[in-house]
């Protein structure tokens, strides 16, 4: 494996982030929103999957009225 100068480093790194592609303004607030309403419908699945499993449980080991 070759050492490379800190100097090369550099401009290495430099021509790299040329490379990325940032998102505009609205495509990350798109993205944003995207992202929050995914949580929220995950979150009110595993809450309705929970409590279905939770009385499952409770009625198959007879446990509660």
């Amino acid at each position: 494996m070759s050492k490379t100068s800190p100097a090369a480093f550099l401009r290495q790194v430099k021509q790299e982030i040329s490379k990325i592609t940032w998102p505009t303004r609205k495509e990350a607030f798109q993205m944003t929103i995207v992202v929050m309403v995914m949580c929220l419908v995950l979150a009110v699945f595993f809450f309705v999957t929970d409590r279905i499993s939770a009385a499952l449980i409770k009625f198959i080991l007879g446990i509660g009225a």
